[in-house]
């Protein structure tokens, strides 16, 4: 296992579209766990091949705060989305940056697991997104053409969401008795 390159916004590979994979072989499983150890190492929730160069329908997520509840997924097809989520969205290939994107709030995937198994999964808030997010990336696409606004940086994005939490918290009522 080993951490790869991870490919950076303006490399081609990143718009291009990947391939199906017609096997597991012993070199797309050493993917896989690269893949994760990548992920991992960059502390992201997922990774698709292309980001690490390899033009392969393949996708690794993990988003337990734990990184214990991996899942991969390939050949993955989405089914089904619904519902709406808008909220700040970052990416392992456009380090330090993020930005506001609407997603679907739930996302129904097909998919195959290492064994060549299909399976469904599905997802809600944060695992919906990074399932809309992944298979994008399998298509060439990046969530920068989704962004509502500017790009902004990891600082701003820390603030911006300070705000929100701040302007979304209840405020206290005032009883009107003085001390």
């Amino acid at each position: 296992m080993a951490i790869r390159k991870i490919r950076e916004i303006g490399d081609p590979i990143l718009t291009k579209v990947c391939k199906p994979v017609k096997e597991v072989t012993p070199r797309i499983s050493e993917l896989i766990d690269d893949m994760f150890d990548t992920m991992y190492d960059a502390n992201g929730v997922g990774l698709a091949a292309s980001q690490v160069g390899i033009l392969k329908r393949i996708v690794v997520i993990d988003c337990s705060a734990e990184q214990d509840e991996a899942i991969v997924l390939i050949n993955p097809e989405m089914l089904e989305t619904r519902g709406e989520q808008f909220g700040l969205e970052g990416c392992l290939s456009v380090p330090g940056k993020s930005g506001e994107v609407r997603r679907p709030a739930y996302a129904k995937v097909k998919a195959y697991n290492e064994d060549m198994e299909e399976f469904i999964i599905e997802g809600e808030d944060l695992l919906a997104r990074a399932l809309c997010h992944e298979l994008d990336h399998l298509d060439g696409h990046m969530y920068t053409e989704l962004v509502e606004g500017p790009l902004m940086s990891s600082e701003e994005a820390a603030q911006l969401m300070e705000e929100r939490e701040m302007a979304e918290a209840p405020e206290e009522e005032d009883s009107g008795e003085t001390e």
